[in-house]
């Protein structure tokens, strides 16, 4: 009897102890708020390395090579990448993360077979590779994603948003299910403020290129958003770079990429600006899928028939992400990692009824 009070009293203090130390680690964290930014299906090739010299001189693909080379080639690859990402490495790469430069094996992979666009960004959200989420169909998503996970926490809910510019969001996470706040392409804009209604005209106005809103009005859209609304964590996934990819159009998908990075500038520094956020929000910036580069005519297209198009690439930026740069040495890690390690920024373990991806420790310390 005796015996069995002192592994009870063990079993309890252990408990106790484990509570304290998640409770610890939650009070110690200093991320409050989180936003995430997806470039669709940017290679992470540009991301380290700038523009592809091949890509660039291959008039099939580029239009004006005589402005690209202009604006983003150097010979050297440190300042070529830098032309093309300025913020990436002026900013991120000195006081955040960035995961996925193959050529310093550090990489990052899908974990799901197919390689393109609805799984890569189901993956992300519900840190599963569900063989069953196959197509790019409008099907609603049965898998629990984290930003769901999030709105049912104390002081979260109502206040989770996604600004996207492609359709297949609101049924990426399934907003039916969970009543989130998902703004997708044609989707009209809430709040009627002056700058509102300008977004909505300018929407419902704008040639569509690509056959979905502008990057820019999404980002604009999620911008007027985070100044109204105050949300806690703001999803924006982007398309142009993907769609431009598809068409062939380097150029295009490269000014794509560098307008990109220039949003999540303005964005960092107006959260900077603004009390709630600064030192007090992890960005999170990332992609759904890769593309092709050992065939370089297949850098267009991915798939479970392109080679490279698993292979992806993250950076992070944040109070409780140290200032590790442009990380190198043999590392394995999966985008299905991003959705426990966003919950666990915030203090939460993220687990639901399928088995997710761990968390990256890295990315909390």
């Amino acid at each position: 009897m005796q015996q069995r009070r002192i592994l009870f009293l063990a079993i309890l203090l252990g408990v106790m102890l484990n509570g304290s130390a998640q409770t610890s680690a939650a009070i110690n964290r200093k991320t409050e708020n989180l936003v995430m930014v997806a470039m669709d299906g940017m290679r992470w090739q540009e991301i380290f390395g700038g523009v592809d010299s091949s890509l660039m001189r291959d008039a099939a693909f580029t239009k004006d090579r005589k402005e690209v080379q202009r604006a983003f080639w150097d010979a050297d690859r440190e300042e070529r990448r830098k032309k093309l990402f300025p913020f990436f490495w002026n900013t991120i790469a000195r006081q955040g993360q960035l995961y996925g430069n193959r050529a310093l094996d550090n990489k990052v992979d899908v974990a799901n077979p197919y390689k393109f666009t609805y799984p890569g960004f189901s993956e992300t959200v519900t840190g599963y590779p569900d063989s069953a989420v196959n197509s790019n169909g409008l099907n609603k998503n049965r898998n629990i994603n984290v930003l769901e996970f999030i709105n049912e926490q104390k002081g979260y809910t109502g206040k989770v948003a996604t600004f996207a510019t492609s359709v297949l969001f609101p049924y990426i996470l399934n907003k039916w299910r969970n009543g989130l706040y998902v703004n997708a392409d044609k989707d009209s804009l809430a709040f009627d403020t002056p700058q509102m209604q300008m977004l909505n005209d300018m929407e419902r106005l704008a040639a569509k290129p690509t056959g979905e809103r502008p990057d820019l009005l999404t980002y604009f859209a999620a911008r007027e958003y985070l100044k109204q609304a105050h949300p806690r964590v703001l999803y924006i996934p982007m398309g142009e770079t993907d769609a431009f990819a598809h068409d062939g159009l380097y150029d295009q998908y490269l000014g794509a990429a560098h307008a990109e990075d220039a949003m999540v500038a303005d964005l960092w520094n107006i959260l900077q600006s603004m009390p709630q956020y600064r030192n007090k929000t992890t960005l999170i910036v990332t992609c759904d899928h890769g593309r092709g580069d050992k065939i370089k005519a297949q850098w267009t297209d991915h798939g479970v028939k392109v080679e490279d198009s698993g292979e992806i690439w993250f950076a992070v930026i944040g109070p409780d992400s140290s200032p590790l740069g442009e990380v190198a040495g043999p590392l394995q890690l999966y985008q299905g990692q991003l959705a426990a390690t966003m919950a666990a920024l915030l203090g939460f373990h993220f687990a639901p009824p399928q088995k997710v991806l761990p968390v990256i420790d890295s990315v909390l310390h």
